[in-house]
């Protein structure tokens, strides 16, 4: 990464949507704005539009669906590739579902796969063609590339997106492994960057956008939740404001555990309750395949009902069979269907001492995304606040007392309400309410944070003191006879403690431990969100269930 690149770059890698935001160097200091790069793409076959965003959806073609001047785009000088991401393959996904990848990003953080492997378009039926989650990052990524320097770079090769700096942005619950695969697929796109958190990417584009005026809507004692509800997982995060000499400053001081649970299971949840429908009014039972289209259909229809649309959205599943077109099934969803199967399913009032369900495990179980067990994110929000906020001198959380939405599903009024409802409940006993700081477009948010979060630290400006979102820790045997039946325990040295800035570096004492050298072997691993009091050199002999979490092994 070229620190003095003319242009500070900020990548959302989406699950749903990706973005490219950038600030312009050029300018005086005083005057630089997070400008969005309009991304040229596919609309349609041999159509090419420009838009804010890049739909990360991949469409993988037989040579008889597509020829190659369909797929062709203004930088493709020679051959074009056998493969489109962007708009049409959104729209292909809702006619030929088994040639479409969608939800990349959740195959890339599940550790159940081997994330490598050509395993995508996951599909019970046919999928001629698949690639690998880490591919179909690269794909996205490639394709920003080449459109950036495609209109940003004509004839000055020393603006290439490759030369510039660039931040590219990951769920603040990511484990280590699916970081590294995200860098991976960076690295294969030609890219060098960096990694930042989505929630602080939202929260830096909040920053951005009030300026100095962000002091006077937070306060000393003020803690931020930030919500970030995307197409496959929620990230819950928690922001500390704190007076320091007269100065407000800002602390990261916790984040969730990985939530597989967002849009991607709000669409199942539509594509099966218009199914229902179906069958109801029209006595029409679809099969797997077309299933898949009515998710990908109900998934548009949400976000254009989601975007403030009243009108009833139409939703077209093509017929099986020699006659398709004669044999295509139409229906309608409305807003407050959509409402009614999506407000009380996934943001049900609850109590905060509520606990997100555990789904009773199986001996034989389909294969497919780990997807949380309770639908409900209002639990998993009121257990992550019991979990993590400060307590009252009753033992009671501290709730907090302002909210930032993110994430495409929170563009719903409807759910950005029930969520601030239930926040208000939990805080009843406060005298103070809980306040929404307003953001801007959050499909956009994510990169346009990262930009300024970048142009931050190179020209200085408000930081967010964050560092390690978890603790890690190696798993280190004890030094015991053998026991017939029983495994020599384990014992967890932190490495990383909770909070460590990048570029930090910590003494590990090493007392009593030895080091076998010229023998294969591996290396165990954990991590945790939970204990932010380890330091580095704590020895864990015992831990709770939920206290750590083991990685795969080096």
């Amino acid at each position: 990464m070229d620190q003095e690149s003319r242009f500070i770059v900020g990548i959302d890698l989406g699950t749903t949507n990706t973005a490219l935001a950038y600030v312009d160097t050029a300018v005086e200091p005083a005057a630089r704005r997070v400008q969005v790069f309009r991304i040229p793409q596919l609309v349609a076959a041999g159509e090419v539009a420009e838009l804010p965003l890049l739909p990360s959806f991949t469409y993988l073609p037989g040579p008889q669906d597509v020829t190659q001047d369909m797929l062709r785009l203004p930088w493709h000088k020679r051959k074009a590739p056998d493969w489109a991401v962007g708009v049409y393959a959104r729209e292909m996904a809702a006619l030929q579902p088994g040639k479409v990848v969608s939800s990349a990003k959740s195959w890339l953080c599940y550790d159940g796969i081997d994330r490598r492997s050509e395993c995508v378009p996951f599909s019970r039926t046919d999928a001629p063609r698949r690639i690998s989650p880490v591919t179909a990052a690269r794909f996205y990524l490639e394709h920003l590339r080449d459109a950036w320097n495609h209109v940003m770079a004509k004839g000055d090769s020393g603006l290439r997106l490759e030369k510039q700096t660039v931040m590219l942005t990951v769920p603040a619950s990511f484990d280590a492994v699916a970081r590294e695969l995200t860098v991976e697929a960076a690295t294969a796109a030609g890219l060098e960057v960096r990694l930042l958190e989505e929630p602080q990417a939202a929260f830096y584009a909040w920053l951005e956008q009030r300026g100095e005026a962000w002091r006077h809507e937070v306060g000393d004692g003020d803690v931020v939740l930030v919500c970030d509800i995307g197409g496959g997982t929620t990230d819950f995060s928690l922001i500390a404001v704190a007076d320091h000499d007269g100065e407000l400053q800002l602390q990261r001081i916790a984040v969730g555990e990985h939530t597989l649970l967002g849009g991607d299971n709000m669409d199942l949840t539509l594509a099966y309750g218009m199914a229902a429908k179906l069958k109801r009014e029209q006595g029409v039972t679809l099969d797997a395949y077309q299933l898949a289209g009515l998710t990908h259909a109900c998934r548009a229809a949400k976000e254009r009902l989601g975007n403030g649309v009243t009108e009833a959205q139409p939703l077209t599943v093509l017929g099986r069979g020699s006659s398709v077109i004669a044999g295509t099934i139409k229906t309608e969803i409305t807003a407050a269907e959509m409402e009614a199967l999506l407000v009380d399913g996934f943001f049900p009032r609850c109590a905060i001492t509520d606990k997100p369900a555990e789904r009773r495990k199986v001996g034989l179980r389909a294969f497919g995304l780990d997807y949380a067990a309770d639908p409900a994110l209002t639990r998993h929000l009121a257990a992550f606040i019991d979990r993590h906020s400060f307590r009252d001198a009753t033992g009671n959380p501290m709730l907090p007392t302002a909210v930032l939405f993110n994430g495409g599903v929170t563009k719903s009024r409807a759910f950005q309400e029930r969520v601030t409802a239930v926040l208000q409940e939990w805080n009843a006993r406060s005298d103070r309410g809980v306040d929404v700081l307003k953001q801007g477009d959050p499909d956009l948010s994510v990169a346009c944070g990262a930009a300024w979060y970048a142009t931050v630290q190179r020209q200085g400006g408000v930081r967010i003191k964050a560092g390690s979102a978890r603790s890690y820790y190696i798993g280190v045997e004890s030094a015991l006879p053998a026991v017939p039946g029983f495994a020599p325990p384990m014992d967890a040295l932190c490495v990383v403690a909770f909070g460590l800035e990048e570029g930090s570096s910590a003494e590990v004492g090493a007392e009593g431990i030895g080091l076998v050298v010229g023998e294969p072997t591996e290396f165990r691993f954990f991590s945790s969100t939970v204990r932010p009091e380890d330091t580095v050199g704590t020895v864990l002999s015992e831990w709770g269930a939920d206290e750590l979490e083991e990685l795969p092994p080096l």
